[in-house]
């Protein structure tokens, strides 16, 4: 089929979103399928067989380490010019908002998935909380453009479904189990990581340093531990503010990676831990479970979907410290590690990217099916 990819980001940027989207296109066209994607413009006029239209990004005032594109007229007339079988727009509220738009003007079948839950953000940066009734409206008013819309965990889905988005499904997950891998662990990158100190407990965080993160929750456990060294992999808005509020501490900032760097300090590491419960789902937990790592994960409906306490990772409390140190005290029991360890790998093991994207596909045919019904019924 063709298949047409409206998204707010894209390659080259880094991002659970982006993730999902390049292997889904990386799989369609391995199999055959002609693929556009139409994203931001960072530079990128092909991927893996795709063609992709940039269109002119700015920046917007209350996030201004990150490019956006507005909506914009121009996507209405590269999608007719394409004539595709099928739209997806991924997270429609800016740029994706007009492949959505354009999908229902020229009557093509539409999928719309949602990945960043925006309203929970705001409630973060406090100055926009004024902001929230206007964009779950937006959400509403987009998402029931749709033939099908997706959300990428159960408790994601229940929540959409309460606030009057109809036709919701889960999207299977997926992770790359030959990229992250236990194999990858260096003494050297823990030599790195710890600062010198491979004896402490090396805790990990991989992600973009924004304060939907919650990685300023981490600060007091390093007041009450000397045990433990921690490891804040990634860029983003919030690193000068958390370097200058973790100073004095056993935390490092190593800055972004990628490939097999990457893969090493998650595999150099004794846990990764997640404070973020403002995910939708997190697909970075499948990464950290892929390296054979325990996740010590703060509980939200997302992360238990992906994490049993006890049995391939650990749960604790948000904004309870003595939850956070049993959890990590638990962690010293060699026997309870190693049991984690094993199961955290089998459960990636099961989600392959190919596997997630066949399952995206199988909603793309079900939407085009449901826009004929429709069609025939005059709806």
């Amino acid at each position: 089929m063709k298949i047409a990819i409206v998204t707010e980001t894209f390659v080259p940027s880094v991002d659970g979103v982006v993730t999902r989207l390049r292997h889904a296109v990386e799989r369609f066209t391995d199999l055959g399928h002609e693929v556009m994607v139409i994203a931001p413009d960072l530079g990128v006029t092909e991927h893996h067989g795709a063609r992709v239209v940039g269109i002119r990004p700015v920046t917007l005032p209350f996030y201004k380490h990150r490019r956006f594109t507005l909506p914009n007229p121009t996507v209405d007339g590269i999608i007719q010019g394409f004539h595709p079988d099928i739209v997806h727009a991924a997270q429609p509220i800016l740029l994706a908002s007009s492949g959505a738009f354009a999908a229902r003007r020229r009557r093509i079948p539409l999928l719309a998935s949602y990945h960043t839950h925006l309203p929970r953000y705001m409630d973060l940066y406090k100055a926009w909380t004024w902001g929230k009734p206007a964009v779950w409206w937006q959400i509403k008013r987009n998402h029931a453009l749709a033939d099908i819309n997706l959300a990428t965990s159960e408790s994601m889905k229940i929540e959409l479904e309460q606030h009057g988005i109809q036709d919701l499904h889960v999207v299977r997950r997926g992770v790359d189990t030959e990229q992250f891998h236990p194999r990858f662990a260096s003494p050297e990158m823990r030599e790195r990581l710890t600062g010198g100190h491979p004896d402490k407990k090396l805790l990990v965080f991989v992600g973009r340093l924004a304060a939907e993160k919650e990685i300023h929750t981490l600060r007091p456990m390093l007041d009450r531990r000397d045990d433990v060294a921690l490891a804040i992999v990634g860029d983003g808005p919030y690193r000068r503010e958390l370097e200058e509020l973790f100073a004095g501490t056993n935390t490092l900032f190593p800055g972004f990676m990628e490939g097999q760097e990457l893969a090493s300090a998650f595999a150099s590491a004794d846990a990764f831990v997640f404070p973020s419960v403002t995910e939708t789902l997190g697909l970075v937990i499948l990464e950290g479970m892929a390296s054979g790592l325990p996740v010590v994960a703060a509980r939200s409906g997302p992360t238990m979907e992906q994490v049993t306490d006890g049995k391939n990772g650990l749960l604790y409390d948000s904004g309870d410290q003595a939850s956070l140190d049993a959890a990590l005290n638990r962690l010293g029991d060699p026997g309870l590690r190693e049991q984690i360890r094993t199961a955290a790998r089998a459960e990636a093991e099961k989600f392959s990217w190919e596997n997630a994207s066949d399952d995206l596909l199988r909603y793309y045919e079900m939407a085009i099916q449901k826009h004929r019904v429709s069609a025939k019924a005059g709806g």
